[in-house]
């Protein structure tokens, strides 16, 4: 049994583990960890105070009493507003005071883009400009071509958590752009796993969500491989040999 540990903020769409732990098909546990979310609002003062240190630190416990083998902070927002250098802190800190491997949603998309082998995508975000921008110069600073994103102006994870199939597809379409290798649809408030092969089926690529990044990170962290084609092509694909 492998056990994977997440520390989600707040209530929106947490759903979405359970589902993909079903999905799974094998030996693996997903244990969450709900943080206390303070203000929630996506602007980047109220998304940097959500991803202090201390808010994070006070989840581990429970995970390492459920014997989870890595943790991974489930907010993609909660992690970019500290930029590239912040976020590998962040990270760092979270490792150290759980006392085993850690990532966050962030670097979950950096690291997942790698393993398909894309490099062009486009972004369909559901927050507003200019947190949608910080997560492209994320993206930018971990190697990847942004070519295009869309913003949807929502302020509170509690009405994106409300999105149903509806909203979602059609943020997708909006957002993708025929120059993009795959689609990137970045909150982990958004209820996005009952939908990717559907998701897929209607781009023609891969799309990679937040909370399918973020568990498939848990399983990179703890040397996991498992083929489930019901999470998308990031759940089937081989990963790029690099010659």
């Amino acid at each position: 049994m492998t056990a994977l540990g997440f520390l989600y903020p707040g209530h929106s769409a947490e759903d979405d583990y359970p589902r993909i732990e079903q999905l799974l098909g094998s030996d693996i546990r997903v244990d969450l960890v709900h943080t206390d979310i303070g203000e929630d609002a996506h602007r980047v003062d109220a998304l940097r105070r959500m991803g202090a240190p201390e808010r994070l630190s006070a989840g581990v416990e429970a995970l390492r009493l459920a014997g989870a083998e890595a943790v991974v902070w489930a907010c993609t927002s909660g992690s970019f507003v500290y930029g590239w250098a912040g976020a590998h802190e962040q990270v760092r800190s979270l490792a150290l005071a759980a006392g085993m491997p850690a990532s966050s949603t962030s670097f979950a998309f950096v690291h997942a883009l790698g393993e398909i082998g894309v490099h062009r995508v486009a972004v369909g975000a559901t927050y507003p400009d200019d947190v949608a921008e910080l997560f492209a110069d994320f993206l930018r600073t971990g190697g990847a071509t942004v070519t295009g994103v869309r913003p949807s102006g929502i302020i509170t994870a509690a009405e994106v958590g409300d999105w149903g199939e509806r909203e979602l597809f059609e943020l997708a379409r909006r957002a993708d752009r025929a120059d993009a290798q795959a689609l990137l649809l970045p909150d982990t408030a958004l209820h996005t796993v009952a939908h990717l092969p559907a998701l897929e089926k209607e781009l023609g690529k891969p799309v990679l969500t937040a909370n399918q990044v973020t568990v498939w990170e848990a399983l990179r962290l703890t040397d996991r491989r498992v083929n489930a084609p019901a999470l998308g092509s990031l759940f089937t694909r081989e990963p790029i040999v690099q010659v």
